[in-house]
């Protein structure tokens, strides 16, 4: 049995998402203590969460392609190999 290999390690991990965090909390204090309208902070605060998820989704969208490139490669190779073996 294929024991499961991770990627990065739970240091790694940890460090994402610590830092996640951490500049999330600055990002809110950063707001709290704005001397602005509340509308303004509001803005703020939906440009913030839109790019964090944006930042997300970059993520998850480049990995996937990465992944279905590889993907796409093995089998190229799989059926290029039974071309020539016959």
């Amino acid at each position: 049995m294929k024991k499961k290999v991770y990627r990065n390690t739970a240091a790694f991990k940890l460090l994402a998402w610590g830092s996640f965090a951490l500049f999330v909390i600055l990002i809110l204090i950063g707001l709290y203590t704005l001397k602005e309208p509340l509308m303004v902070k509001g803005y703020y605060l939906m440009g913030t969460v839109g790019v964090i998820s944006s930042a997300f989704t970059i993520a998850k969208v480049t990995r996937d392609d990465q992944e279905d490139d590889e993907r796409y490669n093995e089998m190229f190779r799989a059926v290029k190999q039974e071309d020539t073996e016959k």
